[in-house]
């Protein structure tokens, strides 16, 4: 009799030790699941796409855990990806292809999360087409940077040569507004927000070319019908951290496109956020801009299509803003 409650004792210890053991195991793999993801953007349009994912994890209500950090420009967010500190950025496209080739390879592009921001402003009703450019000065930001290059493309798809029009480059985006309020028969190339602001102080001002639908139109003249968005911002990943971390990855890229639909659903929440996030100074202009920012999160052989067509007319323009050669196909990664 002894021993057969020493027997069904020693059972009832034995199925005691296996929970355990078991629950400890399942611990085990849930604090192997869980990993915090460092993600680095910029105070700009790149990072409005994900305001509502950085409130949801500021509340603990996003699936995977977040560190973020915003930065004044992309010198910044570089040596954090290089140095292994961050392990998802939202930068430039040609950052993204610089970084790639610092890297010798070492970062993928897993969305697009930025489309055009770039738009023609003039108080002039003699301009209303790219053709209506010929004999004119444009006013713009960045010699021999992304702006030029998109807009020399542009201009070139639809046959002006470099002796049809007169560059003029300001040192901001800010300058070339302030210029456009005080000569509105100007033209001035302006990226958002600082489109709507310039419309919201200048009644006489428009918005009289959307160089997002420029581009697509002169993708189809000059590439064969490809028809691509223009890109302005991408978000990569460092391959070390994808590799150990897929999962974790996937589920950013999700929670991406939620946070992404979301602020243009509801752009007056996503204004708040802003103007909170320090990317922009007034709620009003943010409501209006958010809008027409390129808010998106482009994915797979989309994103691919888009972001090579873009990269190749750049390097076409000046190798160097995209690292000296266009990247190798493992740069981009379909998820």
């Amino acid at each position: 009799m002894k021993e057969l409650k020493f027997f069904r004792l020693s059972l009832v210890l034995a199925a005691i030790l296996l929970l355990g053991l078991l629950a400890g195991c399942g611990s085990d793999e849930e604090s192997g699941d869980t990993v915090t993801v460092r993600v680095g953007s910029l105070k700009g349009p790149t990072s409005l796409g994900i305001l509502f994912l950085m409130e949801k994890a500021e509340n603990r209500k996003t699936a995977g855990e977040y560190e973020f950090r915003m930065a004044a420009g992309a010198e910044e967010l570089l040596p954090l990806m290089v140095k292994g500190e961050l392990d998802i950025a939202l930068v430039p496209a040609n950052v993204a292809a610089i970084l790639y080739e610092k890297t010798k390879g070492g970062v993928a592009v897993v969305d697009i999360n930025t489309l055009s921001v770039l738009y023609l402003v003039t108080g002039s009703e003699q301009v209303r087409s790219v053709g209506d450019l010929k004999g004119r000065t444009i006013y713009l930001t960045g010699k021999g940077t992304t702006p030029e290059a998109v807009l020399r493309f542009i201009l070139h798809a639809n046959g002006l040569g470099e002796e049809d029009y007169h560059l003029e480059f300001q040192s901001e985006a800010a300058q070339t507004a302030a210029l456009l309020a005080e000569n509105p028969q100007a033209v001035g190339l302006l990226p958002q927000p600082f489109v709507t602001a310039a419309l919201l102080q200048n009644e006489t001002l428009e918005a009289v070319l959307d160089m997002g639908k420029e581009w697509t139109a002169a993708q189809e003249l000059m590439r064969e019908g490809t028809g691509n968005p223009m890109v302005t911002g991408v978000t990569v990943v460092r391959k070390a951290f994808l590799e150990e971390h897929p999962e974790a990855v996937e589920e950013f890229v999700r929670e991406h496109q939620a946070s992404a639909e979301a602020i243009l659903e509801d752009p007056a929440a996503g204004a708040t956020l802003a103007v909170e996030a320090g990317i922009l100074a007034k709620e009003a202009v943010a409501e209006k801009a958010i809008p027409e920012c390129g808010i998106t999160c482009m994915t797979g052989q989309e994103m691919q299509d888009a972001l090579s067509a873009y990269l190749e007319v750049l390097a076409e323009f000046d190798p160097q803003l995209i690292g000296g050669k266009l990247p190798a196909d493992d740069f981009y990664f379909h998820l």
